[in-house]
């Protein structure tokens, strides 16, 4: 005799996560489906629906096929649930529970979980919540091996987000390592040269979007058509944020920067800031797209404090003048010259006086001719004067930033590379004792073979190791910027940045002349293309 009347109205519900896609299990969705399609079969029920979450944890219970059983149940469209065992209803004891004892017996439906014998209609079902404790059990214990294995993936180099970075794009030869977007790169690129010249993230957002060029969110929704782009921008456009975002991400250093957040517990879905001390930076992953010099620079500017007010001081120098002794930035003073409209100072001696550094004092005019001079004299010169130069600075060119970065990256495929190679022969090795057999030989040795060209064929890709086409390309660039300098009126941000690395200042001390009593003060110019810095014993 059935246990049951024939005409009771049975669903399926049937959930699969990536945790429980285990080979050595029978924990498949068809494998599901077959084994509850003959329990109901045996025991008489009517299968009116089928209800499936395919790629979904059992900690959470906004699982959409969950969600509407749910609304149906409420609809009163069954009496009876059927599930594999209690581990597809869910991994949350506590939610697990109060579905079972409250809102199924409320809405008058019966639960069974075949592979477990529960079936709450009976009276035997003590076991239930314990059963729920274990399967919470077993759902900590996977969540803490899944961290386990991203925190060491995170700490060899490898990229472990669901979408690159914008500028970047997965290898297709290995989902873990970055490649260059060359697109997205320029951009990127872009963004940083305007930063390191002074401008502004809110002045960059506005140049972006006057060019229609689509912001991160959106660009990777068109990179990835399945994504709804409303869902990840509402603006649809660049802004001073997102511009700040990647003016300060090292990834465009190539360091690969991950563990910035940490989820307050398996169940939660609330993710928490972690401190940058405790992010996980691996140095040198893939390859760069700007040089650290410029990186630099851009950081500089943007701790600069500038002032946008109409006839407002705004110091060129900012970012770029230091103190000869300490290192310091030079910061603004103020003056009681009335030819003067500041005063530059060492930063340690404005902030803490003489216990940390002398003053340096060196009036904003002053540095300024001391500059521009300098510049007409190194910038401004002939076609003959700039073949001379471009023989005094072969060896330096040769060591162009593309160049090395293309170094490193061909020095860790090579690395990489041998690795692989040593892991083919110790296959080999481990075949010919007997260790393995053909059924996992082969595999691995077409996976390794894989690998091995992939490997091949980004080296191959690299800029040739000789540099003659970078050097040709530098000799170009220092042409153009020459040329465009050919007669410097006034010095700009953007002249100062494209030339100039640093100037130090040093301490003025005061001599008696012919012509009265004078400041001599050293200044030291480091330009970006010359191998020696200028320097000037400056009179004021």
């Amino acid at each position: 005799m059935r246990e049951v009347a024939t005409a009771c109205r049975a669903v399926l519900y049937l959930r699969l996560s990536r945790d429980d896609d285990n080979p050595g299990e029978s924990e498949s969705i068809q494998n599901q489906r077959s084994l509850l399609q003959g329990y109901a079969a045996q025991h008489g029920f009517a299968i009116v629906g089928e209800y499936v979450d395919d790629g979904w944890s059992g900690t959470r219970f906004d699982r959409p096929r969950f969600q509407a059983m749910l609304r149906d149940m409420e609809q009163h469209r069954f009496e009876v649930v059927l599930v594999k065992d209690l581990s597809r209803l869910g991994r949350d004891y506590i939610q697990t529970g109060r579905y079972l004892e409250l809102v199924f017996p409320e809405h008058g439906v019966r639960l069974i979980a075949v592979g477990d014998g529960i079936d709450t209609a009976r009276s035997d079902t003590d076991l239930a919540p314990f059963r729920n404790v274990i399967n919470e059990m077993y759902a900590r214990d996977t969540s803490r091996k899944i961290r386990s294995a991203l925190h060491v993936k995170m700490q060899a180099g490898k990229f472990i987000g669901n979408f690159a970075p914008y500028g970047y794009q997965k290898d297709t030869a290995d989902k873990n390592h970055l490649i260059p977007d060359e697109r997205a790169a320029a951009i990127v690129r872009q963004i940083f040269a305007w930063a390191a010249a002074g401008r502004r993230p809110t002045e960059i957002a506005r140049l972006l979007n006057a060019r229609r060029e689509p912001p991160p969110a959106v660009y990777r929704c068109w990179q990835h058509p399945e994504l709804d782009a409303d869902r990840y921008s509402k603006r649809k456009q660049w802004t001073s944020v997102g511009v700040s975002r990647i003016l300060q991400d090292v990834v465009y250093l190539g360091h690969i920067a991950q563990g910035k957040t940490d989820r307050i517990s398996f169940k939660s879905k609330k993710t928490r800031e972690k401190p940058a001390k405790e992010w996980i930076i691996v140095p040198n992953c893939h390859m760069p797209l700007v040089c650290q010099q410029t990186f630099d620079a851009a950081q500089r500017q943007r701790a600069a404090r500038r002032c946008e007010r109409k006839g407002a001081f705004a110091n060129l120098f900012s970012g770029l003048a230091f103190c000869m002794d300490c290192g310091k930035a030079m910061s603004t003073v103020g003056t009681r010259r009335k030819d003067s409209i500041a005063n530059l100072a060492c930063g340690a001696y404005k902030l803490r006086g003489t216990s940390a550094c002398s003053n340096h004092f060196i009036s904003y005019e002053s540095l300024y001719r001391c500059v521009l001079e300098a510049v007409r004299q190194y910038v401004c010169l002939s076609e003959q004067d700039c073949g001379a130069l471009f023989e005094r600075l072969q060896h330096r060119l040769r060591l162009d930033e593309r160049g090395r970065e293309a170094d490193r990256e061909r020095e860790r495929l090579t690395q990489e590379h041998k690795q692989v190679q040593r892991l083919i022969a110790q296959l080999y090795e481990d075949r010919a004792a007997g260790k393995i057999g053909d059924t996992n030989f082969y595999p691995l040795l077409e996976q390794y073979e894989h690998k091995t060209a992939a490997l091949q064929h980004q080296m191959d890709a690299l800029p040739s190791a000789d540099g003659d086409k970078a050097l040709r390309r530098q000799q170009e660039r220092l042409r153009s910027i020459i040329r465009q300098y050919t007669d410097v009126a006034e010095l700009t941000p953007s002249l100062l940045f494209e030339l100039i690395e640093r100037i130090e200042v040093g301490q003025g001390t005061y001599e008696k002349t012919d012509k009265g009593r004078v400041k001599r003060q050293k200044i030291v110019i480091y330009f970006r293309f010359l191998p020696e810095p200028y320097e000037a014993d400056w009179i004021q």
